[in-house]
């Protein structure tokens, strides 16, 4: 099988799109070159991206901004034209915050869609704890519904390690929003009963240091690698089994969270 048939897709929060586009974010999709790359927390609104941001490296982008200023909103740059898009996913209160752009890429022969989407996060206290809690509730019928319908690759900022070895400092965690008994349970269930599947886990089941996706700003975190793996691919089966290798770019640092790339055996 020749490189030419992967399928390269690639998922990042860019904590600010014109705070990642100062630090280089563009020069590198340019020599990355994925089909796809799955953003979140673009934090701007549509007159910010006009003109500047609807395309990067070629990319032609779909999004699902916040209606607050600055805040979360996520999207897809696509090398591919999308036979759909679908902005939200049916809860008012997290639709308003731009969490969920699903691209549909359908073809007689076959289903199947690429998502980004930004859960939220409960660090900042216990009324966003309940707010993510909300999220999680609501959000697991909608995978269930999406996986009896299509295949599909959801990528972005879960804002969980699920076990032990998703974060360095897991014991000091356990009572810290991210690791919290309830939202762990609730990644577990979406990868048991639930029927989906951890693609990075799958290619790399044993990675502890090597795998995390974002690091404190406090501290000496990023030079320690004291980090968490928050960013995920959760694909449905037969999608994951097409996964063929997996990289997260720690080269430079376009934002606090590092770009995680998975190649498939697929063509759009």
């Amino acid at each position: 099988m020749g490189d030419v048939l992967l399928f390269k897709l690639t998922s990042l929060n860019l904590n600010g799109i014109r705070s990642a586009a100062t630090k280089g974010v563009e020069a590198w999709l340019e020599q990355h070159a994925p089909d796809c790359i799955c953003v979140q927390e673009v934090k701007a609104q549509q007159p910010d991206l006009a003109g500047r941001f609807e395309v990067l490296a070629g990319l032609q982008g779909h999004f699902h901004l916040a209606e607050k200023k600055g805040y979360a909103g996520v999207g897809v740059y696509t090398r591919h034209a999308p036979s759909d898009v679908v902005t939200g996913f049916g809860m008012a209160e997290f639709d308003a915050e731009g969490r969920y752009v699903e691209l549909r890429f359908d073809t007689p022969q076959r289903r199947f869609s690429v998502i980004s989407c930004y859960f939220p996060s409960g660090s900042s206290g216990p009324e966003r704890q309940e707010a993510k809690f909300r999220f999680l509730d609501g959000f697991y019928p909608v995978l269930q519904r999406l996986k009896a319908e299509r295949e599909f690759i959801l990528c972005g900022d879960v804002n969980i390690a699920h076990q032990q070895i998703d974060l360095k400092n897991w014991k000091s965690n356990q009572k810290n929003s991210g690791f919290l008994p309830e939202e762990r349970a609730w990644m577990t269930r979406v990868l048991t009963e639930g029927g989906l599947v951890d693609v990075y886990r799958r290619l790399q089941p044993e990675a502890t240091d090597a795998a995390y996706t974002w690091w404190s700003n406090r501290g000496q975190a990023y030079a320690k690698n004291v980090g968490w793996r928050l960013d995920y691919h959760l694909a449905t089966p037969a999608m994951a089994e097409r996964a063929r290798r997996e990289a997260i770019y720690k080269e430079q640092k376009f934002s606090d969270h590092a770009p995680i790339t998975i190649e498939y055996d697929w063509t759009l």
